[in-house]
């Protein structure tokens, strides 16, 4: 229970998210100042995917094979394993094959809406940096002209936006992770696989992107892991790993409204609160590495495009 509970605190170092009317909200409806964030995130995201990401991004996806495009006259040093047979019969010359990469491929973001998103101690909350996240992999995605999709869960389904393209849908993926309003508070990781595994019968790159402070999801992940190409995405807050020495506080889990009196004057109590935070993150890391699904770490005090450029080349090289 401390594990989770402390993973998830919340209050005494950062505001209450700002309430919200359930569901996506209309554009038109939109409290200015988050019309204005979503702007921000959306042509702060596009900027960096110009300049930075698009290449990185199209190197490390690759399309999902190669598609036959048209026949056409043997020249001397085409492959003869490409030779069309029939063809060549019929035109009593030889004729080969031709093939194209098949690019398009459909992302599909699932993103947890729980509500330990609504935290964050360094000026922005986990939701946030994962309104950013999303943004930046759905322009990267519709720039290579790959179809990017939604899925929003808490302890159940929340909202699913079908994989479209289009500046447009991007803009209502932003807006729907920045705007909705849960109905449930809990993190299960294996509602979202299972909906996943359900609506998505073809292939899929899948960023799964959540704190995983849940139950046990492991014989979901490897299942989804199976028929997709998948990948875990980890966002957290440095407050979540180690407690600074502000005295005896009060601790809230937001997700069941639990709370536990916590002595951070106390260094014994501290270190192993930061001894059981590390042991966690080896562990998911050791998860991750068993199943075969690569991941990625983000911290809300730190850059977000570096993790996600640093694991692009390091796909690039693997594949």
């Amino acid at each position: 229970m401390a594990a989770s509970l402390l993973s998830r605190i919340t209050g005494w170092l950062s505001p209450p998210a700002p309430p919200v009317t359930p569901g996506p909200a209309p554009e038109r409806g939109l409290p200015p100042e988050l019309l204005k964030q979503i702007r921000s995130i959306q042509i702060k995201t596009s900027h960096l995917v110009t300049e930075a990401m698009a290449g990185e991004y199209q190197s490390a996806f690759k399309g999902r094979g190669m598609e036959f495009a048209e026949v056409r006259e043997y020249q001397p040093g085409d492959d003869v394993r490409l030779i069309d047979w029939n063809v060549t019969a019929r035109m009593s010359h030889p004729f080969i094959k031709e093939f194209r990469e098949e690019r398009e491929l459909t992302v599909l973001l699932l993103v947890d809406a729980s509500a330990s998103g609504q935290f964050g101690s360094v000026g922005k909350m986990k939701n946030e940096i994962t309104a950013e996240l999303a943004s930046l992999l759905a322009y990267s995605a519709i720039r290579n002209n790959d179809k990017i999709g939604l899925i929003v869960f808490s302890d159940h389904i929340e909202h699913f936006i079908p994989p479209k393209k289009g500046r447009a849908h991007v803009w209502n993926i932003i807006r729907t992770i920045l705007t909705f309003s849960p109905r449930g508070r809990k993190t299960d990781l294996n509602v979202a696989l299972r909906y996943l595994l359900n609506i998505q019968k073809r292939k899929a790159v899948t960023f799964l992107i959540s704190d995983f402070q849940a139950p046990d999801f492991t014989a979901s992940l490897k299942l989804a892991r199976q028929k997709h190409d998948l990948i875990a995405v980890r966002v957290g807050d440095p407050r979540e790993e180690a407690i600074p020495d502000v005295g005896l506080i009060c601790l809230e889990d937001v997700e069941t409204g639990e709370q536990i009196l916590f002595d951070s004057q106390n260094p014994e109590t501290r270190n192993r609160f930061a001894a059981l935070r590390a042991r966690e993150r080896e562990s998911f890391r050791k998860l991750m590495q068993s199943l075969g699904v690569d991941h990625i770490e983000i911290q809300t005090h730190r850059s977000l495009t570096e993790p996600l450029l640093r694991y692009f080349k390091l796909r690039e090289k693997k594949h």
